[in-house]
């Protein structure tokens, strides 16, 4: 593979394939997560220069791998990560094919690092963050936005959490068996956190997402492979599963954003529901119920359309009766609008509105206003509603969905 153009894809293929087990690697090994964090920057920085001048090397990753280690050796023998100068460029691509680390794969680390980020010297409200950073790859500003947080704050708490994994020495290797229950609910809510900000996404058009939600299904299946009798973590398998398995229909072919109960059923895979249904069914089998479960049963009444055998769709007291138990035992804003609409599906539009006027806290939540204005216009408030979608549309990130709550607004207008 040689041209500018074709070097720097390759670059951008390696960073999404093959950054998180980089880093995992050099930090199981060097037990130095900062460090490991900047060795592969550092590692992607050189390539960007190199390998459009001298073409894409036959093992990207080991390549990589050979800089980045060099690079962390370096910077630990002497302190501190040091910039590469020429020289020092020239001296590390020719050691480019490094025949060792080509000749077998590299070694995946990331569920052992997703333990280390969960470990009890860790604040716990800094694990799940440090684990979206560490290892799947996203950044300060987007963990921020997902927990509420401003950027800046959220890099200076990171540089923290880091700091503290090494000055407490905490191993960079899978817990005792007795051990991984403890950590198992901040890597649940982690891998679970990774997929939303993947789902989002895929949602506004940006193919990295997809990456980022298999990456999640696959730490998932991982975990149950660990874990075999932990329910919640085949809860959560079920959960992203069902989800995922629609996300062929969640546009139309024009892109238009298409809701769940207009979406066409034979796009939804089949494959993807038929694991779900086999983790969810493993889950209750168990009998230790849990807030993934419920999720994920939740999820599967919404599938039932699509289930070719014509398993019996619940109705919407069985949704009813999942987000009410959701909603005592793991409270959200999402639980909360769901339990809005499932109570608003049985009971009617005003009774869903008075659900959601007594819960606070929803003044921002987009989903919370969309909701809002359905229920508002099927009560026949259309002026209340028009403002309600007014809020919504402007609360909404991806322009599909702002597209379509415009023409249901407009369609208000127009007396539909």
């Amino acid at each position: 593979m040689t041209g500018p153009d074709a070097a720097h894809r390759a670059v951008e293929a390696a960073a999404r394939h093959s950054r998180a087990r980089l880093v995992a690697f050099l930090a199981a090994r060097f037990r130095d997560l900062a460090a490991a964090e900047d060795a592969v920057a550092d590692a992607f920085r050189i390539a960007l220069d190199l390998w459009p001048r001298q073409g894409v090397p036959h093992a990207p990753e080991a390549w990589l791998t050979t800089v980045a280690r060099r690079r962390i050796t370096h910077a630990l023998r002497h302190g501190a990560v040091r910039r590469a100068a020429e020289p020092a460029l020239t001296l590390l691509a020719g050691e480019a094919e490094d025949a060792a680390m080509a000749a077998r794969p590299l070694p995946d680390d990331r569920l052992a690092l997703l333990f280390v980020c969960a470990h009890p010297a860790i604040a716990p409200e800094m694990r799940a963050p440090l684990m979206l950073q560490a290892v799947l790859g996203l950044d300060a500003a987007r963990i921020g936005s997902a927990f509420l947080v401003a950027p800046a704050t959220m890099g200076q708490r990171l540089v923290r959490a880091k700091a503290r994994i090494r000055s407490a020495g905490i191993g960079f290797q899978l817990p005792e068996p007795q051990d991984l229950p403890e950590r198992l609910n901040h890597v649940l809510d982690a891998v679970y956190a990774a997929f939303g900000t993947g789902w989002e996404m895929v949602a506004g058009g940006d193919t990295r997402g997809a990456d980022l939600t298999g990456e999640a299904l696959w730490l998932g299946r991982l975990l149950v492979e660990l874990m075999p009798s932990a329910a919640e973590a085949r809860g959560l398998l079920a959960l992203m599963a069902h989800c995922e398995a629609r996300r062929p229909a969640r546009r139309d072919t024009a892109g238009r954003y298409v809701p769940i109960d207009l979406q066409d059923t034979t796009l939804w895979r089949a494959d993807l529901i038929a694991e779900a249904e086999a983790q969810l069914t493993a889950a209750a089998a168990l009998g230790r119920p849990g807030r993934y479960q419920l999720e994920a049963a939740i999820q599967s009444a919404h599938n039932a359309r699509a289930d070719p055998a014509g398993r019996p769709q619940p109705g919407p007291d069985i949704r009813l009766a999942l987000y009410k138990a959701l909603m005592a035992i793991a409270p959200s804003a999402g639980a909360a609008v769901g339990h809005a609409a499932a109570l608003a599906g049985t009971a009617g539009p005003m009774h869903g509105l008075h659900a959601l006027d007594a819960v606070a806290g929803l003044e921002t939540y987009q989903p919370a206003w969309a909701l809002r204005a359905h229920l508002l216009a099927a009560s026949g408030d259309a002026a209340s509603a028009r403002a309600a979608y007014a809020r919504a549309i402007g609360l909404a990130e991806d322009p599909a969905v702002r597209s379509w709550l415009a023409a249901a607004a407009a369609g208000l207008n127009d007396g539909a």
